[in-house]
């Protein structure tokens, strides 16, 4: 039988605070277990949480990013279960009163785009961590991490494939990290998705049964974890069996997900309005503050590039992708002093191709391999890059000299220490240029004589040239720039010498 796959997203993001979420302790990764716990994110008799006003700040700017109405009045209720991480027996979260709710995110998927609902985002606190690994007879538990504040937003079963779900993940951890909400850390769980995922045969309107996959740290796995889901309960269907509502976890080494609790439904937690914390009113002026404070989302951007710079949806893609490397592009283009649409597209191209490529290259390590570079980490500034596509422009240096200067600038900027006050007037641009004598012939005088002497030396090709045969053109263009040293000016050299060949 063939199925319709349903996916909706349940995504916790460790907001970016200093604190918890209802104490002052610290929310640094890999500190010393139980070393950043207290009382309150304890749980011990008697404590008083009290709210986190940036966790709020940070709720409030993610739902305006993510197209949701913020809530003027919402409030913190109590879910109830039991986990030896969960020291209180229960979490502070937020169930009838959401921050944040009907939002949407547009994601883009084989050349059309979707819009997917978001339900609703809230805030909570995060649960400790149970630790297993090397412990004999016993399990350890750190709370360091009980606390943390998360928002947890969840989509509408709008989702149809591993890649749509992709799609939208990765689209909107790119928003939350541009938002400076959230690091995006997946491998580090400040990024944490479960999608819930079920079947239902072609054409039909209800849901099925749907099961919930954990335990998912990367992209990668969570696409293989859902292709996998997908076969197991199409394979359980189509032998008349039906599928439990669950909890799964993805198991790495076997890359097969695997059974871990059955999955509870919303009365299963019981819960209630939690008397410790009175209902948290945002004001008007706090979203419309927040509103205006909005960095530029990368869909907003990416539509600015192609329309301000002219570039191609795939070009503006690339440099969209990451803010560090947007603002280099940008600062780029600015400091060349053209217009945008005039030098954009020849920037997009030496940014994505010939930066990224030595970028990605990357430097040399102690070891003798490479070490791939972030555009943070480039040895070439904007300001360097700009100068350099000058000069080009000027027709002081060619394309090609262009690229070596490029090369040159990364390879001369890893020498040891004792080197450096020595090479390093030659690791500017200028420097670079007059070092390796790449200074381009444009004096039309010097260039002429240089044709003077191939036209002497190739008088055969000369005479093919005049009798018809244009390809050999071709052929005089190259004897001159081989002559020159490659240091001619292409384009006067073919004004030149097709003014030489029609005299």
């Amino acid at each position: 039988m063939a199925y319709e796959v349903v996916i909706g997203l349940e995504v916790h993001a460790q907001l970016l605070t200093a604190s918890k979420m209802f104490c002052g302790c610290g929310t640094v990764f890999g500190a010393a277990p139980n070393s950043q716990t207290c009382p309150v994110c304890l749980g011990m008799p008697g404590v008083l949480p009290v709210i986190n006003r940036k966790a709020v700040e940070f709720a409030v700017r993610a739902g305006l990013a993510l197209h949701c109405a913020i809530a003027p009045m919402n409030r913190f209720a109590r879910k109830h279960y039991f986990y030896p991480d969960l020291p209180k027996g229960y979490q502070i979260s937020q169930y009838e009163l959401p921050i944040c709710e009907h939002g949407w995110l547009e994601i883009g998927q084989n050349g059309t785009s979707k819009r997917v609902r978001i339900r609703r985002a809230h805030l909570e606190e995060d649960a400790g961590k149970n630790l297993h690994a090397g412990i004999v007879g016993a399990s350890h538990v750190d709370l360091n991490r009980a606390g943390t504040p998360l928002l947890e937003i969840v989509t509408e079963p709008d989702m149809s494939s591993p890649d749509e779900a992709v799609a939208y993940l990765k689209a909107l951890r790119d928003i939350l990290v541009s938002q400076k909400v959230c690091d995006g850390n997946m491998e580090e769980g400040s990024f944490r998705c479960e999608p819930n995922l079920s079947l239902r045969p072609a054409g039909a309107k209800e849901f099925g049964t749907k099961v919930e996959l954990k335990n998912i740290n990367s992209f990668k796995f969570v696409k293989a974890a859902m292709e996998y889901e997908i076969k197991r309960q199409a394979k359980v269907l189509n032998e008349g069996g039906k599928v439990a509502q669950e909890t799964r976890l993805w198991d790495t080494e076997k890359s097969e997900t695997a059974v871990m609790r059955s999955k509870e439904e919303a009365h299963d937690y019981r819960y209630f309005t939690d008397p410790d914390l009175v209902p948290l009113r945002i004001t008007t002026e706090m979203v419309e503050e927040t509103r205006k404070a909005l960095p530029e989302l990368s869909a907003a951007k990416h539509k600015r590039f192609m329309e301000e710079y002219g570039l191609s949806d795939y070009d503006a893609g690339v440099l969209t992708a990451e803010k560090d490397l947007a603002g280099y592009f940008e600062t780029v283009t600015r400091k060349t002093e053209c217009s945008p649409k005039e030098i954009g597209k020849e920037v997009s191209n030496w940014v994505t191709v010939e930066l990224l490529g030595l970028l990605h290259k990357g430097k040399p390590k102690a070891d003798g391999s490479m070490e791939p570079l972030t555009i943070g980490q480039s040895p070439v500034s904007p300001q360097e890059l700009a100068e350099l596509l000058v000069m080009k422009r000027r027709g002081e240096i060619s394309g090609p000299a262009a690229k070596l200067v490029l090369e040159e600038k990364f390879s001369t900027h890893y020498v040891s220490a004792s080197q450096t006050t020595s090479v390093e007037a030659l690791q500017t641009i200028y420097g670079i240029v007059q070092r390796k004598n790449l200074v381009q012939i444009s004096d039309e005088a010097a260039i002429e004589k240089i044709i003077d002497e191939v036209m002497a030396k190739n008088p055969q090709q000369l005479a093919q040239y005049r009798s018809g045969k244009e390809a050999v053109f071709g052929f005089l263009v190259g004897q001159v720039m081989k002559s020159s040293g490659g240091k001619a000016n292409p384009a006067k050299v073919n004004e030149l010498l097709k003014r030489k060949l029609s005299a």
